[in-house]
């Protein structure tokens, strides 16, 4: 078999596949299904500083290639992760987990990830600043250069841990964001988050979801996804956490292909709950079907070929 090992900002994985954040809850209600420590790691929903409800329903919607979210960082807020989600955790996951810090202000994103930081299971910080469903936060501190270079500097000034940034594809120029963030002390990128977008619905001639736009996930951006990566690669020496669409196998190979150290796997969770587990058990097939006996150095290296 295949050497399925990556190192994602200098921790070792045992593979590249890594459910993706508010698509894999705490782990808890995967456990239930199999052992997910057969996964590389997982990134935790994306937790405030105070609990969220989160965005009034309807806030999900079906598309033909993917679907909407429009949930708003619903989460419990991180006091109530720390004491009551994170115990849980470490009873069914023993590896070193993403936690992904949400806020609506750089303190508030600083005191989050200085709470993490204290916690020993957590491996990385994933600094979410790409949530397009929430207002006064979220996609709003990573639209420019100039915000999410300072939000970036202001976290990593606050831990220890490996800071990995998380992108909006919502910006007309994503490799200029990288580049600031990576300045900024960024170790590692995470893209893509969801993309903006809408549905009506034809019975009522109005939006279906409440907040009327949400993120678009799933098939149908992955092509996106990749791209982005591909140019994000090009230009950063930082790892890369390639999602966005990934389903299969050989989305995995593509992704890395294009640039990414690890694979985030999302909105194929949620339509099967083994899609992870299926995923890493395929790779190997996949891999000596490509004539590949080592991931490591096929990172990036659609760019050398």
């Amino acid at each position: 078999m295949g050497n399925l090992n990556t190192n994602l900002c200098g921790i070792e994985l045992d593979n590249p596949v890594i459910p993706a954040s508010g698509t894999f809850g705490y782990g808890l209600e995967f456990a239930r299904f199999y052992d997910i420590n057969c996964l590389g790691s997982f990134s935790c929903k994306g937790t405030t500083l105070e609990p969220r409800f989160g965005n009034p329903a309807p806030r999900i919607a079906e598309g033909n290639a993917g679907m909407l979210n429009s949930v708003g960082l619903q989460n419990p807020g991180i006091d109530h992760v720390i004491s009551e989600e994170m115990p849980k955790m470490a009873e069914v996951f023993h590896k070193p987990i993403l936690a992904n810090v949400c806020g609506f202000s750089v303190e508030e994103y600083v005191q989050v990830a200085k709470k993490f930081d204290a916690c020993d299971q957590v491996g990385w910080l994933e600094l979410n600043i790409s949530c397009p469903n929430v207002h006064g936060g979220g996609m709003g501190f990573g639209t420019s250069c100039e915000s999410a270079a300072e939000v970036t500097a202001a976290v990593k000034a606050a831990t220890r841990k490996p800071l990995i940034v998380k992108l909006t594809p919502n910006v007309t120029d994503i490799v200029s964001i990288a580049k600031a963030c990576e300045e900024a002390g960024a170790d590692g990128l995470s893209l893509i988050n969801t993309v903006l977008a809408m549905r009506i619905d034809l019975n009522t001639k109005k939006p279906v979801l409440t907040n009327i736009t949400g993120g678009l996930s799933g098939p149908a951006v992955f092509p996106l996804a990749l791209r982005m990566v591909w140019q994000v690669y090009e230009a950063v020496s930082i790892p890369i956490l390639g999602l966005g669409g990934v389903s299969s196998a050989e989305d995995v190979i593509e992704m890395m292909l294009a640039g990414a150290s690890a694979v985030g796997v999302g909105a194929a969770n949620l339509r099967d709950p083994f899609a992870c587990k299926n995923i890493i058990e395929q790779l190997p097939a996949v891999m000596e079907k490509y004539g590949i006996n080592d991931l490591k150095p096929i990172i990036g290296g659609a760019h050398h070929g």
